[in-house]
């Protein structure tokens, strides 16, 4: 069985248009749903009562990753896909999924990404385009599944037992950004292949603001806490030299040091069969 766990707040009419969606294309049988409501005020949620194998959990702004990890710790099904709640997906979307997370060396997957209001632009996994660690989308390459340096948590699939070994997503993340980024990351470093599956593509509702309070602090914060956790001491102070130059970098740098960086670089470093700089040459990227 498959499990959604679709991550809302304040997404409006969005979380239904989504949810209904997913319902629609999801054949031969129907997923099971978990949404998690990380705090929302505007009642987008009310709907979800016609749908009484929609299970709702609700939580108060703890953020993408630990509202992820929420969900995914209530899911029943072998394979958990994570989706945001503003994507359109196509029929019988689960069919690649599922084929591609039979491998077990597949240790997650994504479609290709196009965006809902501009079709024509789409992405296929993406990329880490220097130091200052910001994604970008890859172009399509293949007809066939791939590795993708990074897939995109907007619709992200693993399997249980791979989400139970690695703990999912970093619940040191704050608010939103990177959270993906990281997760791939570990999971090629852990052993893993991350595929992207071009011939699956998901419509995504690509924002210029989000609906709640955000701060580009957290944004500075996760991609410092990357950098803290897995880079070794040359990268990392790339990292910070490329980041210094935004105004909300004393605040992100304070969240980070204050954080549980030592614990969490030594779990890493005793779990992982490669380190950052296998990464950066497997993929060819320069950081």
């Amino acid at each position: 069985m498959i499990s959604l766990v679709i991550i809302s707040r304040n997404e409006g009419a969005e979380l239904e248009a989504t949810v209904r969606n997913l319902v629609e294309t999801a054949h031969p049988e129907e997923p099971e749903i978990v949404v998690v409501d990380d705090g929302s005020t505007d009642g987008s949620t009310a709907f979800l009562s016609e749908f009484p194998n929609v299970r709702v959990l609700r939580s108060e702004g703890i953020g993408v990753a630990n509202a992820r990890n929420l969900g995914a710790c209530h899911a029943r099904g072998a394979i958990i896909v994570f989706s945001d709640a503003h994507i359109r997906a196509p029929k019988d979307w689960p069919g690649p999924i599922v084929e591609a997370l039979e491998r077990s060396e597949t240790g997650a997957c994504a479609p290709g990404i196009s965006s809902l209001t501009e079709p024509r632009r789409r992405g296929f996994g993406l990329y880490f385009a220097g130091p200052e660690l910001h994604a970008r989308w890859r172009p399509k390459t293949s007809k066939a599944p791939e590795p993708a340096p990074i897939l995109p948590g907007c619709f992200l699939a693993m399997r249980r037992d791979v989400f139970e070994a690695t703990g999912g997503f970093d619940a040191g993340m704050r608010q939103l950004g990177g959270n993906d980024n990281e997760l791939s990351f570990r999971l090629w470093t852990l052993g893993y292949r991350l595929l992207v599956l071009p011939q699956l593509e998901v419509a995504h509702l690509f924002r210029t603001s989000v609906p709640y309070e955000a701060t580009w602090a957290a944004v500075v914060h996760n991609r410092l806490r990357m950098a803290f956790v897995h880079f070794s001491r040359e990268r990392r102070q790339r990292v910070i030299g490329a980041l210094r130059h935004y105004e909300a970098f004393p605040a992100g740098l304070s969240m980070a040091v204050e954080s549980d960086l030592r614990g969490r670089r030594s779990l890493v470093e005793r779990s992982r069969k490669f380190d950052d700089d296998w990464f950066f040459r497997n993929f060819n990227l320069e950081c």
